[in-house]
């Protein structure tokens, strides 16, 4: 399970992540909301274990080190972060992102076989720029997948590419209820499909509203969570 309590990232001015708490569990796809671009990323890198945050808890597994959240997760087409570039050919990009699986696991894994066993031989030589946003997600979380230790999947804003919820949202359902693989998905979006009945979040959930907070202060209370807040490692995956 990952559980996330009041994480928060502060930026120049505004917080490039105000207080967010949530919790996804495997075989489950949790939808979080957020207006902002800059604050989807930024959740999305922290749940991730790709950046820390200003404060806050995060789990994994009842783990709280940041090396095994970075270990199971993998962070997908996260824009200016990690999204594919336009001029790269698809058979390049898979050799790239099949290069960055660890040693232990990669084998003998080489773009061309790879590609004819997913069924991507069709699209091998678009440029990434060319693919449908359907098409998109099924390769970039595909090759997410290709690590054998990718537990959880952090997608940011598949719903970026398209207006149309049935390009990303039915296959990031398969991928959290497929029982041959549990995985815990979680993808930060713009808005809530309207059709969605799922478990959902919103980014800036946490944050405690000023009329409260002054009566606290005036009653001298300090809230406490269950467990006290503690600062984030950064460690970096080996």
């Amino acid at each position: 399970m990952l559980s996330a309590h009041q994480l928060h990232v502060k930026g120049r001015r505004d917080p490039l992540l105000p207080p967010t708490s949530l919790q996804v569990s495997r075989g489950e796809l949790l939808l979080v909301t957020g207006g902002r671009q800059d604050q989807r990323t930024s959740l999305s890198l922290v749940l991730s274990g790709r950046m820390k945050a200003s404060s806050g808890l995060i789990s994994w597994d009842n783990q709280q080190r940041v090396r095994p959240l970075r270990l199971a997760s993998a962070l997908v087409d996260s824009p200016g972060v990690n999204e594919p570039e336009q001029h790269l050919s698809v058979r390049d990009l898979v050799t790239e992102d099949l290069a960055l699986v660890p040693r232990r696991y990669r084998g003998a894994l080489l773009s061309k076989p790879w590609l004819k066993v997913n069924s991507f031989e069709d699209i091998a030589d678009l440029w990434t720029e060319q693919l449908a946003p359907g098409r998109r997600l099924e390769l970039l979380t595909a090759l997410a997948l290709a690590n054998p230790r990718t537990d959880l999947l952090v997608v940011d804003s598949p719903d970026r590419h398209s207006a149309d919820d049935g390009d990303w949202l039915p296959r990031l359902q398969r991928l959290a209820s497929d029982g041959g693989r549990q995985l815990a998905v979680v993808a930060a979006v713009s808005a809530l499909p309207p059709s969605w009945t799922g478990p959902t979040a919103a980014i800036g959930n946490a944050v405690q509203h000023q009329p409260a907070r002054q009566a606290e202060q005036q009653r001298g209370a300090t809230v406490q969570p269950d467990n006290q807040d503690t600062e984030l490692e950064t460690e970096v995956a080996k």
